[in-house]
């Protein structure tokens, strides 16, 4: 699917046909947005700006050389947008390629931070008035909902503290609750570091309009104050997952301790019971009142052995 905005009398429109990059010129169009495009589309894109657009794998290299370069007359960006799931995140690459003040952006699924500035666009363009602005608005939108990610991370990681300082049922399920939690917070701390990775090579550039620079020094604070939030959530997450293995740990010794008491305490009367139980002539063997004694033996056994663990303090 393409989409091509581009000025049309003082008005910003927007169109799905290829053809009309054949009557269009540099300065009417502002952002060429490409989603699964066909070779067609591709191709009419390529002839439009006389560059090449990056492939779906060139976009997922991780080496700062594919993730941001510049040649004479274009830039490539490649970076990652977050996808929030039920239970996990997903990263899904994006490239961008500014040239001639164009920006062109290929996707291979619908991303809200685009379709919000496409929006933003449609009413007016003025406040972007060229791809370079875009791209900024567009990192300001993604950061804006990276830091709504890590709130709600913040907040589940609360309501976990909060069920393990109350006493709450913890278990396997628990734990790997905590486990996912982690995985998400990883997720997104390395989402974050590539952002401000991209951000500071575009501070570096000198083809980036002066006004957006003040933007992007505002932005690389921002990521550096989300990093931060990121890693101290991670921290969080260590300490209530060595905190519930730490309470795990306590109810299995306490559980073990039971059962070794209980058999410490039955101990002595076994013995007796062995002995008196065996098929030779013992002493006092001839009644009730033997039967008796025996069992106040037994009884005293029991009652000197819990006696003596509990004041050595292991009940």
């Amino acid at each position: 699917m393409l989409e091509i905005f581009y000025k049309d009398k003082g008005q910003l429109t927007v169109t799905s046909e290829i053809e009309a990059l054949e009557t269009l010129g540099y300065d009417d169009v502002l952002w060429i947005d490409l989603t699964s495009p066909t070779g067609e589309e591709k191709r009419a894109t390529e002839e439009f700006l006389d560059t090449t657009l990056q492939s779906r794998a060139q976009a997922e290299e991780i080496e700062s050389s594919s993730r941001y370069s510049e040649s004479e007359t274009a830039i490539f960006i490649n970076t990652d947008f977050l996808i929030p799931g039920p239970d996990d995140y997903l990263m899904e690459a994006v490239s961008f390629i500014l040239c001639e003040g164009i920006i062109v952006s290929i996707r291979h699924v619908p991303l809200k931070s685009l379709t919000d500035i496409q929006r933003r666009l449609l009413v007016n363009y003025r406040t972007m008035p060229t791809g370079y602005h875009i791209l900024v608005r567009i990192l300001e939108n993604r950061v804006d909902l990276d830091a709504d990610m890590i709130e709600l991370m913040s907040k589940e990681i609360a309501m976990f503290s909060k069920r393990v300082g109350h006493g709450g049922q913890m278990g396997e399920d628990f734990i790997l609750d905590i486990n996912q939690l982690q995985e998400n917070t990883m997720v997104v701390r390395e989402n974050i570091v590539d952002k401000q990775r991209m951000v500071s090579n575009v501070l570096k550039s000198d083809k980036f309009p002066r006004d957006v620079y003040n933007k992007l020094d505002v932005l690389v604070r921002d990521i550096n104050s989300l990093i931060k939030h990121v890693n101290f959530s991670f921290e969080r997450l260590e300490y209530l997952q060595n905190t519930v293995l730490g309470l795990i740990n306590l109810e299995q010794n306490r559980i073990m301790k039971i059962f070794t008491f209980v058999s410490l305490l039955f101990m002595p009367p076994t013995v007796i019971t062995g002995i008196y139980g065996m098929n030779v002539n013992l002493p006092i063997m001839g009644g009730m009142v033997d039967f008796a004694i025996i069992m106040v033996i037994m009884m005293f056994s029991v009652i000197t052995v819990t006696i003596l663990f509990r004041r050595k303090r292991m009940l």
